[in-house]
């Protein structure tokens, strides 16, 4: 295509879509996504603090939940400027940029979410299979050391998209289907060949979610085999008990993941509103059950927050 097919990438703007239809109601939808942005932000900033400040918290499970609020934290604050902006203002555009930026956000806190979902499957081994000797192999270092591991693959693993991206020439109208911006939505726009683009992307998505999956589904089976071995059935049911709360997580961030992907591959025809209800629920629910889920199916977690509003009114 000639040169003026072709869009400078320092003027070129992206426009995003609301929710599909009730552009006219974008005022009351504001209230019900900004309250779950609340819900998100301040339920896992309390699950951190909680386990910042008691040190009887200071074990392995606990501060992987620490890492999990922060990943959740860090996708909502991710797609907070521009669905906000969307709902509050009708501000659609976003710069080329900031686009790619947003982008490279939301899917490497998304990858570190389920590397960490990942890492808390082992943990759960771990307590269960061996128990005695939980806090000798769990140790600190090596905590850490798994935390790092899990930033620095989900970082590596995404910087090449927004670098591939911007690579590539724009000429198609500039209007991404989402409040947001995504991989695959962006992959939509360029008049050139994406393939190394499409390529990359699902080796990522094998290499993180799919490898992830997989190996959360082997543990579950091995902690299976372990609560099993178990004599008593009390002790088997108190075995799977402390599992329950990371169950829910694994569900309630797989499942939707799963039907965003169905929803794209086999029902391209859908309502748009269908497909950006599949995707807000993918992005917006885990940050907002996940808190909610530790607080009232952990003790520990719920009478820590019962000790901090009390310890804070005190002081006032």
């Amino acid at each position: 295509m000639g040169a003026k097919g072709n869009v400078s990438l320092d003027l070129l703007p992206f426009f995003l879509t609301g929710i599909p239809g009730l552009e006219a109601h974008h005022g009351w939808l504001s209230i019900p996504f900004f309250t779950m942005y609340i819900i998100a932000i301040v339920g896992n900033s309390l699950v951190m603090a909680v386990v910042q400040v008691d040190h009887a918290l200071h074990e392995p499970m606990y501060l992987f939940l620490f890492m999990l609020a922060i990943t959740e934290i860090g996708v909502s604050i991710s797609t907070l400027p521009t669905v906000m902006g969307i709902l509050w203002f009708y501000v659609r555009q976003v710069d080329f940029d900031g686009c790619l930026a947003q982008m490279f956000f939301i899917h490497t806190f998304s990858c570190m979410e389920s590397g960490v979902l990942l890492a808390m499957s082992y943990d759960r081994f771990v307590a269960i299979y061996s128990p005695l000797r939980y806090t000798a192999i769990l140790t600190w270092p090596r905590i850490i050391s798994m935390g790092f591991g899990i930033t620095l693959k989900s970082v590596v693993l995404m910087a090449p998209l927004p670098v591939l991206l911007r690579q590539l020439p724009y000429c198609h109208t500039n209007i991404l289907s989402h409040s947001y911006c995504l991989h695959s939505d962006l992959l939509q726009l360029p008049c050139a060949n994406t393939k190394l683009n499409s390529i990359l992307g699902l080796a990522i998505v094998l290499a993180t979610f799919g490898l992830d999956s997989l190996l959360i589904v082997v543990s579950y089976m091995l902690i299976l085999y372990a609560v099993l071995g178990i004599a008593s059935g009390e002790g088997r049911r108190k075995a799977f008990s402390t599992c329950v709360s990371h169950i829910c997580a694994v569900l309630v961030y797989y499942v939707p993941m799963i039907g965003v992907s169905v929803m794209h591959r086999a029902a391209k025809h859908a309502s748009p509103m269908l497909h950006t209800l599949m995707s807000s629920i993918y992005l917006f629910v885990p940050p907002v059950l996940n808190p909610i889920v530790y607080s009232v199916k952990t003790h520990p977690i719920r009478q820590g927050i019962v000790t901090l509003f009390s310890c804070r009114r005190e002081f006032l």
